[in-house]
């Protein structure tokens, strides 16, 4: 008697739901969807305003943006320039209502906008989301220190310098760095806090040091770390890996 073949039906492959799909910080963030928004900001474009509604979270995607904070007698400081892959406006998610300073784009910019109600949902539910934005908590909070600290006790060349080399994102391999972003004297005496002319006349200096480089663009090169490093302020506690002195960097 002959075997009768049995043919199995194929297999359904169900599309993954919803619970199982695999969050992806990157992709959340470099996409729209329900509470978020790409928007698209000319150089020198407002982004929101000082004293207005706090209610939405922003990420760079590309482009660099100047955070500024206006007084009561018009006079402007320039707080933060932030450049791709890092959030502002983040006062949103800890219950501020009105916004304490102001953004704009200071180069063409790509940037997200999430609804506050959309970004702490995503933080409840989304663990690495949660592990990311918390790093970047982190790192503002040591990078405001430092600035602060930069402020108290450092020289203005000395911040005029550190100012350059955080443009620049210098990083480890030693080679020149461009600062993509155009900035200008007022814009770097508004960040140090001291005048256009006190900027301009260490950019000279630099200049003719070596320590940058005017061709079309800024460049900044590693031998500036020497400005920064050299006889950095002392803060008690504050010592080297074999215990003898200031550590020696930035």
């Amino acid at each position: 008697m002959a075997k009768q073949l049995i043919v199995k039906p194929p297999t359904v492959v169900k599309p993954p739901t919803k619970a199982t799909r695999a969050f992806d910080p990157a992709v959340f963030l470099k996409t729209e969807g329900p509470g978020r928004t790409i928007g698209r900001y000319r150089k020198d474009q407002q982004i929101f305003s000082q004293g207005g509604t706090a209610d939405v979270l922003f990420y760079i995607i590309t482009g660099t943006v100047k955070i500024v904070v206006h007084s009561e007698q018009g006079k402007e400081a320039v707080i933060a320039l932030l450049g791709q892959d890092d959030f502002f406006g983040e006062g949103c998610l800890a219950g501020q209502s009105h916004r304490l300073s102001a953004a704009s784009a200071i180069t063409e910019s790509e940037i997200l906008r999430v609804t506050k109600s959309a970004a702490m949902s995503a933080l409840r539910e989304q663990p690495t989301f949660s592990e990311m934005f918390v790093s970047h908590i982190l790192a503002r909070t040591i990078r405001v220190e430092a600035d602060l600290i930069d402020q108290l006790f450092n020289s203005s060349e000395k911040r005029l310098a550190r100012a350059l080399l955080l443009l620049a994102n210098f990083g480890n391999d030693g080679k020149p760095q461009r600062v993509i972003a155009k900035v200008s004297q007022e814009m770097l005496a508004d960040m140090i806090g001291t005048t256009r002319s006190r900027v301009s006349h260490f950019m000279n200096k630099f200049r003719k040091l070596g320590f940058i480089d005017y061709n079309g663009h800024l460049e900044i090169n590693s031998s500036l770390l020497n400005v920064v490093l050299h006889d950095r302020p002392h803060i008690a506690g504050d010592k080297s890996v074999d215990g003898k002195g200031p550590l020696k960097s930035l």
